[in-house]
């Protein structure tokens, strides 16, 4: 984001959460969301032992190894906690003190009941028998729009085929998913994860082609906008809900669409 309002890159790609945090804070040419990637969250919870029966009710009076606050990831998993009946603060003894990235690894050195991780932390604590992914928080979440692409509301105005062009390369990435198995695109995206082999990249992005991660369009709809804002809204950290319209374009993607 920073480097979008400050003109050092044209188009971004954040969490649309960001979109609204600097539009509330008086930005003037404040930055447009104009094509959805992802429509699930991207992390899981993963538990020491299989549970299959589990339910968030387990989660009472146990240790979670969560994320910073105010980042998605924790902002995601406490709404879903209070979904479920179950107070954050109260109920859950949930850890923030741990870089993001080193989360998998105090698990598996024995810290905690449970953890939220993103790929491919959680396949890795199953490879090593460390941990078991136990529920996925894009699933139970609901359809959060947890990516998107943006820009100014000033370059999209001066250069719409810039961002028409890239809308439908993007668009002829999410045909290509749609239209392929997860071995496929696997294979496909081999050569970008040097350090992973493939049968542990098919096995992870098989698991967020299940819970339907990917939009078949890039159509920002206003009902995944309204739970972005609620889940910002439960966690605190909206001074104000922002409106779709000021902060979201569907035209772009629209027409890729077609």
């Amino acid at each position: 984001m920073t480097a979008v309002l400050s003109g050092s890159a044209d188009i971004g790609f954040m969490g649309s959460e960001a979109s609204i945090y600097t539009y509330n804070e008086g930005a003037n040419d404040y930055v447009v969301n104009f094509a959805q990637l992802t429509q699930r969250a991207g992390n899981f919870l993963v538990a020491r032992q299989e549970m299959e029966d589990f339910s968030w009710e387990d989660l009472k009076g146990a240790d979670v190894l969560g994320g910073r606050k105010g980042g998605m990831p924790q902002m995601v998993f406490e709404y879903i906690l209070k979904q479920n009946g179950i107070d954050p603060a109260k109920d859950v003894n949930i850890d923030q003190s741990i870089d993001f990235g080193s989360t998998a690894a105090a698990f598996a050195e024995g810290q905690a009941d449970f953890t939220v991780e993103f790929e491919p932390g959680a396949t890795s604590l199953e490879q090593e028998g460390k941990g078991y992914v136990v529920a996925s928080l894009g699933t139970d979440s609901g359809y959060v729009p947890y990516t998107a692409f943006s820009a100014k509301q000033s370059y999209i105005d001066e250069n719409p085929d810039v961002i028409q062009g890239f809308t439908n390369a993007l668009q002829r990435g999410m045909d290509y998913v749609q239209a392929h198995t997860p071995e496929e695109i696997a294979a496909v995206i081999e050569p970008q994860f040097k350090e992973t082999d493939l049968e542990t990249i098919t096995t992870i992005v098989s698991r967020y082609y299940e819970q339907d991660t990917w939009k078949d369009n890039l159509i920002f709809e206003e009902e995944s906008f309204d739970l972005l804002q609620d889940i910002l809204d439960e966690a605190g950290e909206l001074t104000k809900r922002a409106p779709y319209e000021d902060l979201v374009t569907t035209q772009f993607a629209e027409e890729a669409a077609r």
